[in-house]
């Protein structure tokens, strides 16, 4: 009997060991088929990375070759002189005949391959923009008649990808035209050339692993800002007269401010953002708008007014049919203005005060009214109207379409948090509350909204703070703003960790109010000097970030930023030109 039941304990430490042996061995698998999955999506990602560059450099390659070739038939072009013009000149002499669409595509085609390859800023050319300048002749009438326009890597232009800077959207082609692409072509213009932008555009630096890094045009050490940084520098850089970007968070407006250009992001739903891609869709706390980027406020208003048109209205019903208001743009009555220097949740840099206060001297000077303002409840907007609203679904959707290819430099501390499972970012947010607020407070906001009764009522929390915020400029009596714009020029690698410092434009996404940017100034020694001694509002890790970021600044430019309440676009780009006005003035 005894030698049974030692038998039986045999056969039954048998099976113990087997099944865990089974298990060991199905576990150890499991192990090496996710390993191999891995190394596969990474070989995949990596052939789809070459592909994608191989593209982009058959398209440069054969541009230059029919550059060479035109200049070699053309030899009197005098294409210094083209590039000269504003685009309100260009137009003028396009039309009158004085220069011929030939000319001055190719003037333009062989500046923009000399700006990226000190700046890589394109992502490809247009290669169908040869045969477009072909047919031009028949669109004569159009208001943009010959004009090269550059266009964001998010415009979908057909056959073309619109990747928004990650993998998995390479190698899906888009079937048409965006609607601002169809309306330019229409008025005669010739888009010819897609711009760079950061790894899943919610960053404002310019960087992805597909196109790599863009450059400032004017110190290499620094990013030309984004997400339409690719824009920003082909602008600045000469080889744009007009760009179109596209801002949820200040994406136009930034590159403006570092780049020293001009650039207008609309009232949310004034311009068609059919065929303009989102990195997710279907967040609506926070609304990006289509624009225009120029070397001048003129150029920025003559993109409007021939984007405003019945072709667009048409193409997109959903759009308001609202003509550009030319008669408003030239209004030379006086306003009533209100100011601001610091939005109290980021102190701004010596030169973006520097900036308000000259330009609100200029303006009193000129017979304006300026009225002191301050943003209403900051702190709350940003944290529970601004980072919950944007990233609602506690950043998910964002780190799907990140999966499946490396993360770029300038984005990497930006998301490391947004891994994190939910339970950890609030245990983290209450152990930094008390000496890191501002950081605590947004770290929860990571966790999102939580169900969808929730996401109803931030919604009706945005409704509301738009609601009193109009209520706050009715009882000032105020008919526009100026106000600070994130500047100048960060050195490389610090947007991703300095979402702080977006509180000065994402804030006009939130309301939905138009907003546009335009170079007054640049920096100086004294500047510098006094950021030595920046401390910041709050003395925490945020504030010692933006010291570092804008160091080393000196000559660079310096922005204001102007805004208007919504559907007074034509408003907003008066104060703009305005501002310009005077500070050129001033400069005689």
């Amino acid at each position: 009997m005894d030698n049974v039941k030692l038998c039986l304990q045999g056969v039954e430490l048998d099976r113990r060991t087997a099944a865990l042996l089974t298990g060991a061995a199905c576990g150890a698998g499991a192990l090496v088929v996710a390993v191999l999955l891995k190394v596969q999506t990474h070989r995949e990602a990596q052939e789809k990375i070459r592909r994608a560059r191989g593209r982009r450099a058959d398209s440069l390659q054969r541009a230059e070759q029919a550059v060479r070739r035109y200049k070699k038939s053309h030899p009197g072009v005098d294409s210094a002189f083209i590039l000269a013009k504003s685009l309100s000149e260009l137009t003028n002499d396009l039309q009158d005949g004085s220069l011929s669409p030939e000319d001055v595509f190719y003037s333009y085609m062989e500046k923009t391959l000399d700006v990226n390859k000190d700046v890589n800023c394109c992502t490809g050319i247009l290669l169908e923009s040869f045969e477009d300048l072909k047919t031009v002749a028949s669109k004569k009438e159009g208001l943009l008649y010959g004009v090269p326009v550059s266009i964001k890597e998010n415009y979908a232009y057909k056959n073309h990808d619109s990747s928004c800077g990650v993998v998995v959207n390479l190698e899906r082609p888009d079937q048409k035209d965006s609607v601002i692409v169809e309306v330019l072509k229409r008025q005669g213009a010739i888009p010819f050339v897609k711009t760079n932008l950061p790894q899943a555009l919610l960053n404002y630096d310019c960087g992805n692993p597909i196109y790599g890094q863009t450059l400032h045009p004017n110190n290499l050490r620094k990013t030309p800002g984004g997400s339409s940084g690719g824009e920003g520098a082909l602008v600045r850089g000469g080889g744009s007269v007009l760009g179109f970007g596209s801002d949820v968070g200040g994406s136009i407006r930034i590159p403006a401010s570092f780049c020293g250009i001009c650039g207008l992001k609309p009232t949310a739903g004034r311009l068609s953002s059919k065929g303009l891609k989102p990195i997710f869709r279907g967040q609506k706390s926070v609304l990006s708008s289509p624009g225009p980027m120029a070397r001048d406020v003129d150029a920025v208003a003559l993109a409007m007014q021939a984007l405003l048109c019945d072709h667009m209205f048409a193409l997109d019903p959903t759009v308001p049919p609202i003509p550009f208001d030319m008669q408003m743009y030239q209004s030379s009555e006086p306003l009533r203005i209100g100011f601001l220097e610091d939005d109290g949740y980021t102190q701004p840099s010596p030169s973006m005060a520097r900036g308000v206060r000259e330009v609100k001297a200029l303006l009193e000077q000129a017979g304006h009214t300026l009225v002191p303002y301050t943003p209403l409840k900051i702190t709350y907007a940003v944290t529970e109207l601004l980072v919950k609203g944007l990233l609602a679904d506690g950043a998910n959707r964002l780190v799907q379409k990140l999966e499946g290819g490396p993360l770029d430099p300038c984005l990497r501390e930006q998301v490391m948090p947004y891994y994190l499972p939910n339970w950890l970012k609030k245990t983290l947010s209450f152990l930094l509350k008390p000496v890191f607020p501002r950081g605590a407070a947004v770290l929860r906001s990571l966790c999102g909204v939580g169900s969808v009764e929730n996401l109803w009522k931030q919604h009706a929390d945005v409704e509301d703070y738009i609601g009193e915020t109009i209520a706050e400029w009715r009882r000032l009596n105020i008919d526009v703003l100026l106000c600070p714009v994130i500047g100048p020029a960060f050195n490389f690698f610090y947007c991703g960790k300095l979402s702080s410092a977006l509180s000065y434009t994402a804030l006009y996404n939130l309301l939905t109010f138009p907003a546009g940017v335009v170079p007054v100034s640049t920096v100086t020694a004294g500047d510098e000097e006094e950021l030595g001694r920046y401390e910041g509002h709050h003395q925490d890790h945020w504030d010692k970030l933006l010291k570092q970021a804008v160091g080393g600044s000196e000559g660079l430019p310096v922005a204001v930023q102007c805004v208007a309440l919504p559907w007074q676009d034509e408003l907003c780009l008066r104060f703009m030109k305005e501002v310009e006005r005077l500070v050129q003035q001033s400069r005689k």
